[in-house]
């Protein structure tokens, strides 16, 4: 599939601070208005989430052909898989900044270590069960795991949860360290393997494919098999990244402010000059085109599995900018309020999009008087069919089904919100 993404983190309606003069100080309170737009971003990049699933699913051939290829597809194909580009890293990224907000109110680190730890083990388990069946309506086990942005994000949290009783700047140079520094082994690959060929990779390879290069792999000889779609490293580093940047919600608003403008002036700098003159950040160099519109789109073509420098700078841009600009700002009322809204239950609002994408891919087929037989296909087995099975309808089909699924979810995410705000049950944050 494309972009998969999902901020897993329980939203915060309050929070406090340390008082800067020392450690040990009382706890004050933070403003919601803070908050406000670190939600409305999360909740911007979930509608953006939506997009690419019922493409996915509603798009005729959308998983199997390449709308980001400039050679085969349109400039709306394109713009609408590339705008899905934002959700992944920027849903990793506030993800650590919200276990770093909990770190602000005054959870000690034993106390995020075992968040960490349990909140990551529960979303590695959920992507093993629930959302391998929400997303195909498929029990056949002979295709064992899709493993995403739920997995990666999950063993990130496990693997930060080691670290959390480091200083602040150990934690920072870990992460710096990981997302300047991981597209130096680019030249290290194992060869990729297809379900059916002979010599499947062996431990060290599948061990390689979970860390830093996506693949299939069999779980022993002859075993179910496994798609690791997004190796944890590169997500790590940027989980890690958001929880040291939560310290800047304790800083006056005025530097805080003046720290984000600068990040997002400095991403797009190094974007222009690292990716532009092909120096470093991203495995495939891009090329001047036939056209001037073809050579951006293979210049802003950049990797996602697993993410590469050039590709975190780009995405994170708009991000970076936003809560910038959003800062301070109470966000309560009209379309943005209801943005908000999905971004203050994104784990919740991330199981319902996906039985939504596939319901929705399931009515236009329908419509359309085509089979529904793919729908209940693994991709194992959606990839192997032959003759390629003929599904989803024209790409303004993919439109209509994202506005109606926002729709339909919107009424449920504002109810469950309002569970969240009123209720303190230590399982909402888990949900």
């Amino acid at each position: 599939m494309a972009s998969h993404a999902a901020a897993i983190m329980r939203p915060i309606v309050t929070t406090s601070v340390p008082a800067p003069a020392s450690a040990t100080a009382t706890p004050v309170a933070v403003p919601r208005p803070r908050l406000d737009a670190i939600d409305f971003v999360r909740g911007l990049v979930m509608i953006f989430m939506i997009l690419d699933h019922v493409r996915d699913f509603t798009h005729q051939g959308g998983i199997f052909n390449d709308p980001l290829d400039f050679r085969t597809t349109s400039v709306l194909l394109y713009l609408t898989r590339w705008v899905t580009h934002l959700c992944a890293p920027t849903f990793v990224l506030l993800a650590g900044l919200g276990v770093g907000l909990r770190r602000l109110r005054g959870a000690t680190p034993a106390d995020n270590a075992w968040f960490l730890f349990t909140r990551g083990l529960w979303l590695v388990v959920v992507e093993l069960t629930i959302l391998r069946l929400i997303m195909w309506f498929n029990v056949d086990l002979s295709f064992l795991a899709f493993l995403q942005v739920i997995w990666a994000i999950g063993w990130s949290m496990i693997l930060l949860a080691a670290l959390v009783r480091l200083p602040l700047a150990a934690i920072a140079g870990v992460a710096a360290l990981i997302i300047l520094g991981h597209n130096a082994l680019d030249g290290f690959r194992v060869p990729f393997w297809f379900p059916g060929q002979p010599n499947p990779p062996g431990f060290g390879a599948v061990l390689w494919m979970l860390i830093e290069q996506n693949g299939f792999f069999a779980v022993g000889p002859g075993g179910p098999i496994v798609f690791a779609r997004y190796p944890v490293l590169a997500w790590f580093g940027l989980l890690s990244a958001g929880y040291v940047m939560a310290e800047i919600y304790a800083w006056p608003a005025e530097r805080r402010r003046r720290v984000l403008w600068t990040s997002a002036a400095v991403m797009l700098g190094a974007f222009v000059v690292l990716r532009g003159f092909n120096l470093y950040g991203n495995p495939r160099d891009w090329a001047p085109q036939a056209t001037v519109v073809q050579s951006a789109m293979d210049l802003m073509n950049v990797e996602k599995y697993p993410p590469s420098l050039a590709y975190m700078l780009v995405t994170l841009l708009p991000a970076m900018t936003l809560l910038a600009a959003l800062d301070g700002k109470v966000i309560a009322a009209g379309l943005r309020g209801a943005v908000v809204t999905f971004g203050r239950v994104p784990f919740f609002f991330y199981l319902l999009q996906w039985i939504a994408a596939h319901l929705s891919g399931m009515v236009v087929t329908a419509v359309l008087g085509k089979s529904l037989v793919p729908y209940f296909k693994n991709m194992l087995q959606l990839v192997t069919m032959q003759p390629q099975p003929d599904f989803g309808g024209p790409l303004w089909t993919v439109y209509v089904a994202w506005f109606v699924s926002l729709l339909l979810i919107y009424p449920l995410c504002r109810w469950f919100a309002g569970v969240k705000a009123r209720r303190r049950d230590w399982w909402l944050s888990y949900v």
